[in-house]
């Protein structure tokens, strides 16, 4: 009797929402914050103890972090200036996700045939 061929199975990856822009993406591709007793501090492992929020790596979601209080909401927590001025400086080491985007802008749909 012939064996039934099973496709490989899919790896999980798991889903976290960004606390700026608000978009899910695989758990890889955010940066973890971790609420700690020392304050705010960066997770690179995304292992730490403690109470998490993610974040993209890109400045403009940095940027709007910082401004607005959404790290302090996520964190359930009081941002100091010691860890206000460690993000920022953070921040600045990252690219913008306008850099990112395809120069000639998005391809129009619709009408691809020139107008008389």
């Amino acid at each position: 009797m012939p064996r039934k061929m099973h496709s490989p199975r899919r790896k999980h990856v798991p889903q976290r929402t960004c606390i700026a822009c608000r978009q899910a993406e695989g758990k890889r591709s955010l940066t973890r914050l971790v609420r700690t007793e020392t304050g705010v501090e960066i997770d690179p492992s995304g292992k730490r103890a403690g109470r998490g929020a993610y974040i993209h790596p890109y400045r403009e979601c940095w940027d709007s972090a910082l401004r607005s209080n959404r790290i302090e909401q996520a964190l359930r927590t009081k941002l100091s200036q010691d860890d206000r001025l460690r993000l920022a400086a953070y921040m600045d080491t990252l690219p913008s996700a306008v850099q990112d985007a395809p120069e000639d802008g998005p391809a129009e749909i619709g009408n691809s045939a020139p107008a008389n």
